[in-house]
């Protein structure tokens, strides 16, 4: 948080033993230095909201003890899903977030299957003593103390300590496309995941009912469809949930969490149906929609019959029909009465006696 420009400095040495680098919110530019890699020990990585143009780091998936890798708000661009030779890519990492960016292609399925840090528990010693651990464990005293931002329930938050039980996957606001694969459900331990400001497309994967830790899931403004999985109600922890945005269809399922969510949580989706939205659905399958009736409304009752495009190609049809007949009319005169009530008594008469003196004007010419 300072105006420290120009190039990151390329000068890490083998045997680095620097354990956490923050350099966000600067103004720092160029690419990241590779030299990193010689920083075995290296926890932590933060140089976000900067301005380095660079494609997605894959050299540091050997550092095996990063936790933390923060990129946002730069200007990385490519396609994550590359591959790579690294078998188990990132096995401690905790926290990704590569936000702001400009990536693209598919979403990184194989990083997915491959976080063990967010899909196996940890096994604890709660007995031991904060100094114990404080000496004992050098991974437990770079996750106490660390100033990161990250953005959490839609909201940019300070964390200034970071538990080993805090996993986090931001990929919003890049052009990454296509499905989400299914192996997402893999991360059993993902607290936070977000999505939203993408171009994903396909049906939201039922396996992300798995993700039994995760607090907060925003997939919002792509253009995902379908129904909403009946599997996320078992997302007994889930707090913030942001589906808006999108092409979902059907009714909203409404046991556990999502019994507490309001309508800011589907706005957009046009065939969504059920509450706690006002449109209705049809009790037989709960596919097709209506617009909810309040009492003493009956207009509902004439949209949902025709709608307004029935309505005006009605009134368009009876328009010209009405004009051909009405020329009928006034071409015979018939029936009588109907002409002598709109052009008066003797119209049928006073027509034929111009169309005689109209036709003798011709002969004499």
């Amino acid at each position: 948080m300072n105006h420290l420009s120009g190039l990151i400095p390329s000068t890490f040495s083998k045997n680095c033993s620097l354990i956490s680098i923050n350099l966000g919110n600067n103004k720092f530019h160029g690419r990241l230095p590779k030299s990193l890699i010689n920083c075995r020990s290296l926890r932590g990585l933060d140089i976000g909201n900067n301005r380095i143009q660079d494609e997605f780091p894959f050299w540091m998936e050997r550092l095996r003890k990063l936790r933390v890798l923060v990129l946002r708000s730069n200007k990385f661009d490519g396609n994550m899903s590359l591959p790579s030779r690294t078998k188990f890519p990132f096995p401690m990492l905790q926290v990704l977030d590569i936000s702001h960016n400009a990536f693209v292609g598919s979403l990184p399925e194989r990083y997915f299957k491959n976080f063990r840090a967010m899909i196996e528990e940890k096994q604890r010693d709660d007995t031991k003593s904060f100094h114990d651990k404080e000496k004992n464990n050098d991974d437990y005293y770079y996750l106490s103390y660390v100033d990161m931002i990250v953005t959490l329930k839609g909201q940019d938050m300070l964390l200034n300590r970071l538990l080993d039980t805090f996993t986090t996957i931001d990929l919003s606001s890049n052009s990454f496309s296509g499905t989400i694969p299914p192996s997402i459900g893999n991360l059993k331990i993902l607290k936070y995941l977000n999505l939203t400001h993408n171009s994903l497309t396909g049906h939201i994967p039922s396996s992300l009912g798995n993700l039994s830790e995760l607090e907060s899931l925003d997939l919002s403004t792509n253009k995902l469809d379908g129904e909403i999985p009946s599997e996320l109600t078992r997302l007994t922890f889930l707090a913030k949930l942001n589906l808006s945005m999108n092409n979902l269809v059907g009714q909203i399922p409404r046991s556990n969490q999502f019994s507490t969510f309001e309508n800011d949580s589907y706005v957009g989706n046009l065939r969504l149906c059920g509450l706690p939205l006002t449109r209705k659905c049809n009790e037989d399958d709960g596919k097709s929609m209506q617009p909810a009736k309040e009492e003493g409304d009956d207009e509902y009752e004439f949209i949902d019959g025709f709608g307004w495009r029935c309505v005006v190609m009605g009134y368009g049809s009876g328009f010209i029909v009405g004009i051909g007949i009405g020329y009928m009319i006034i071409r015979s005169g018939r029936p009588r009465w109907l002409v002598e009530f709109f052009f008066g008594v003797g119209y049928k008469y006073k027509t034929k006696k111009r169309r005689n003196r109209a036709a003798s004007t011709h002969r004499v010419t």
